[in-house]
Order: C-alpha cells, then sequence, then structure tokens
C-alpha cells in the first residue's frame, strides 16, 4: 500500500508537471534577502544579518580599485568611481546572495553573487560599466566567461576604467 502511494504521488506530479518543491509549494523557502547598511568600496560591503557589526560580503570575480588608502595598498585609479557605483547601486536595497564553492576569503569576507530584487547582477554590471575588472579565483569560476566577455565589451567601449579620462 505504501509503495503504492509514492507511486500514484509521483506520477501524479509527473502528470501535472509539478515539482513538489517548485516555487509557491509547500516545503519550499523563499530565497533571502538582506538589506545593504554600508558599502566599503567597489566590491566589498556590509548587509544586516541580525550580527552587531553585519556581515562583510566580498563579489565574487570582480576587482575594484582601491578607493582608499590602507596600510599597503593606495587609492586606485577610478576607485572612488568605483565606490561611489556600488554605493548608488547598493545602498539601502535589498540583496539576495548566491554562493559558489568557497563561502569567504582569508579575511572572513563572505563571498558571493550578488542579486538586487529587480534582478540586477551586481557583479556582472560592475564590469559591464567598467567599474571593476574581472578577477577569478578558483574555485569560484562559476561566471569567469561571462565576466572575461563582459569586460572585452566594456574595454571596446571604453567605459569606466578603460575610458578616456
Amino acid at each position: 500500500m505504501h509503495y503504492f502511494l509514492n507511486f500514484t504521488i509521483t506520477l501524479f506530479f509527473l502528470f501535472h508537471n509539478i515539482h513538489p518543491l517548485a516555487p509557491g509549494r509547500t516545503g519550499d523557502t523563499k530565497p533571502k534577502y538582506y538589506v545593504v547598511s554600508k558599502v566599503v568600496d567597489g566590491d566589498t560591503f556590509r548587509v544586516n544579518d541580525g550580527t552587531e557589526k553585519g556581515m562583510r560580503v566580498r563579489l565574487i570575480g570582480v576587482d575594484a580599485p582601491e578607493s582608499r588608502n590602507t596600510g599597503r595598498k593606495k587609492i586606485g585609479y577610478f576607485g572612488k568611481q568605483s565606490k561611489e557605483y556600488l554605493q548608488k547601486l547598493l545602498t539601502g536595497k535589498k540583496v539576495r546572495l548566491e554562493f559558489d564553492v568557497g563561502k569567504t576569503d582569508r579575511y572572513g569576507r563572505t563571498l558571493a553573487y550578488v542579486y538586487l530584487q529587480d534582478g540586477t547582477f551586481v557583479n556582472a554590471s560592475l564590469i559591464k560599466q567598467g567599474y571593476a575588472m574581472v578577477m577569478t579565483v578558483p574555485p569560484n569560476v562559476k561566471f569567469a566567461d561571462l565576466f572575461t566577455k563582459l569586460q572585452q565589451e566594456a574595454r571596446r567601449g571604453n567605459k569606466g576604467l578603460w575610458g578616456k579620462h
């Protein structure tokens, strides 16, 4: 009887082309969104996650120029513009984080592909508009080909970093 019931339920889902955990189905979880609380620079920001300082998020696959002088690093060409672009894109907005193979870097930052609620792929947008360069660090290579293509287009279009300023 148990086998027959499972078989019948499976046939029902197959016949109606419904996955039992498809979006909107019982048991499915909605994507989690975090409010961006602070942009640190052109590739790093913080989100409210319930902790005192918030979670530090580092965008996977991109490297934006430094926007401020630190101990070893100096402000990079187009660094302030990169940070300003990310601030306009993210400040006060809700983002969804998607992970690759490695979840954190050596500094304890959460590594993520980031999406706005309207579907904007933040990592790709930075590269496409010339505010960051491709930085592929295995094993996180899910979008390496896309990012390389977007960077080539930005260079050909003289966008951002690649423009004549």
